[in-house]
């Protein structure tokens, strides 16, 4: 039993795998948490789909190596365009976020059109390429981990008064818009770090889902990160046994990344009746 769960990880590409995703669980456990309580679920799942123009364009520049910074980049435009956006009152934070989604998607949509051999790239982009990750990626997946941890120790406390008592934070001084954009490049840079691993299609569940399956245990937001920490580095080990598992021994052909996704959803199904009965004894009769 011990050589199904070590086995895997003998292969050099699976232990670059599992080092990734470890790296993705120390970022996405805290931030999924402000997301999840900022309920910026839309604006998350948006910055996905917006990086892509930047994504072929870093492609048709620097090639596979170009993706990074193409993403980078179009992550931190989008981050500074949806906090614009959504300060005005024109319109509803959704209906910002959805103009901006389907504008920058249609673009890089129009991009991905005149290149010929994009076919390829653009499929790992959607749905990740966790078993080629290179000693390179892991580099940048670990500077931008220490940025953003970085960024959010600085900020947490404020993003937290914003989060709960936005008008007590405004009267305390604090500047709504400055933090709403700090926050958003958070999310950005998470995105951009997750997105090579993991897909645009998936990069959300890393975001959502182990924060929601960690509210299903407790109230503190403290344990709420670690929760959702732990649960997403576990999801991601066991995702990647099942998927050599599948492939190895069953040929059962199962993509690493949705593996880990599934794994994450199938906690959240079995914390959630748990989760019914601590709210019904904490509801007053």
């Amino acid at each position: 039993m011990s050589a199904l769960f070590l086995e895997p990880f003998q292969a050099p590409f699976m232990t670059r795998a599992l080092i990734e995703l470890v790296l993705l669980a120390l970022i996405c456990g805290p931030i999924g948490v402000f997301v999840f309580i900022r309920r910026l679920s839309f604006v998350a799942d948006a910055l996905t789909h917006t990086i892509f123009p930047g994504v072929v364009i870093g492609f048709a520049a620097g090639g596979l190596d170009g993706i990074f910074v193409g993403a980078l980049i179009a992550g931190l435009v989008t981050a500074a365009l949806l906090t614009l956006l959504t300060r005005r009152a024109e319109l509803t934070d959704d209906a910002s976020t959805a103009v901006l989604l389907t504008a920058m998607f249609a673009i890089g949509v129009v991009l991905v059109s005149r290149q010929s051999s994009y076919t390829s790239d653009l499929t790992a982009f959607l749905f990740g390429r966790i078993l080629t990750v290179t000693p390179r990626q892991l580099g940048e997946t670990a500077a931008l981990a220490v940025l953003i941890l970085g960024l959010l120790a600085v900020g947490g406390r404020a993003f937290l008064f914003r989060a709960f008592d936005p008008g007590g934070a405004a009267a305390a001084g604090l500047h709504i818009g400055r933090l709403d954009l700090w926050l958003n490049v958070i999310i950005a840079l998470v995105v951009v770090a997750a997105v090579r691993a993991v897909g645009t299609v998936l990069v959300i569940a890393l975001l959502i889902v182990p924060a929601a399956a960690a509210r299903l245990l407790t109230d503190r937001l403290g344990d709420m990160v670690i929760a959702g920490t732990a649960l997403t580095a576990g999801a991601g080990y066991l995702g990647l046994v099942i998927s050599w598992s599948a492939s190895v021994g069953y040929g059962i052909r199962l993509t690493s990344a949705s593996a880990v996704v599934l794994v994450l959803v199938l906690a959240y199904l079995l914390l959630l009746p748990a989760g019914l009965r601590r709210r019904r004894r904490a509801v007053p009769r």
